[in-house]
């Protein structure tokens, strides 16, 4: 099961969480050895990101500890964040990291923003307590034959294979670990073209599709899961079924409908939607 962007908005994560039946109406796993890909985009735009985050830290333990996994992936908002790229954060998004244990207030970097946005920037600071949440998760992954990812993986990205995804994996879990240079990620994940800012695969045409197949074939991989774009009409499919878009614009920001993306061998189809929200 996958699903797309929740942006700060725990109703909604916990409505998909329940659609793909992973999870109880408490949010505790029962989905047994069921596997689950969050695409990304937990952060920004709403006022819930702490407990999301630490419901999807929960969660991967609990679905370990089943037979199952959870695997909750890295967007281009928690990146951003972890850059210091504060635009899209909301006042609630601000005043819930205050009081987190082990943060570094006293870094002179810091001193340059605003007194309320001090302690979401030590939170997310490269080293600091939620970066390092954000470290133990990869940015794009492989299931089987299928490849999630928040933006797009494009053949320039993955010139020798597989072993490219886990250098990529590598470069931004050391960076969000505060050991890293953000230049070793900007080129293929924070660039408009890396794999968490490319909208490539979002409109169907010759060359996108082309792009699509070189991609997949340097991979072994069969379709591409992608988030970042909002589909406003619910998940959508392209280049024969190679490509599914799985962000929904489900969060109260954006108003739509919780959707969840069903992979069974090679049965794909999205699950039917439920309204977002309580």
């Amino acid at each position: 099961m996958a699903f797309g962007d929740v942006h700060g908005d725990l109703s909604a994560t916990l409505a998909a969480l329940q659609l793909a039946g992973a999870t109880d109406a408490e949010g505790r796993w029962v989905g047994g050895s069921l596997v689950v890909v969050q695409t990304g985009d937990q952060l920004d735009r709403g006022d819930d990101e702490q407990a999301i985050l630490d419901l999807f830290e929960r969660l991967r333990n609990e679905a370990a500890a089943s037979g199952g996994a959870f695997h909750a992936l890295n967007g281009n908002h928690e990146l951003m964040n972890a850059a210091g790229d504060l635009r899209y954060v909301t006042p609630g998004g601000f005043a819930d990291f205050e009081g987190i244990e082990g943060l570094a207030l006293d870094d002179p970097a810091l001193a340059e923003l605003p007194p309320v946005a001090r302690a979401r920037a030590a939170a997310f600071v490269p080293g600091g307590p939620y970066a390092r949440v954000l470290a133990q998760r990869n940015t794009v992954m492989q299931v089987g034959p299928s490849v999630f990812v928040h933006g797009g993986v494009l053949p320039q990205h993955v010139p020798s294979g597989l072993a490219d995804l886990e250098r990529l994996n590598a470069d931004v879990r050391t960076w969000l670990m505060g050991a890293g240079d953000q230049r070793r990620v900007e080129a293929s994940v924070l660039s408009p073209e890396g794999v968490v800012w490319t909208r490539v695969y979002a409109e169907d045409d010759v060359h996108t599709c082309s792009l699509l197949a070189d991609a997949l074939a340097r991979l072994d991989a069969a379709r591409m899961v992608v988030g970042h774009t909002v589909q406003k009409g619910g998940i959508t499919s392209g280049c024969d079924g190679r490509v599914w878009r799985i962000d929904v614009g489900m969060a109260a920001h954006y108003g739509g409908r919780v959707q969840v993306l069903s992979i069974e061998g090679d049965r794909v189809q999205p699950l039917p939607s439920t309204p977002a929200g309580p």
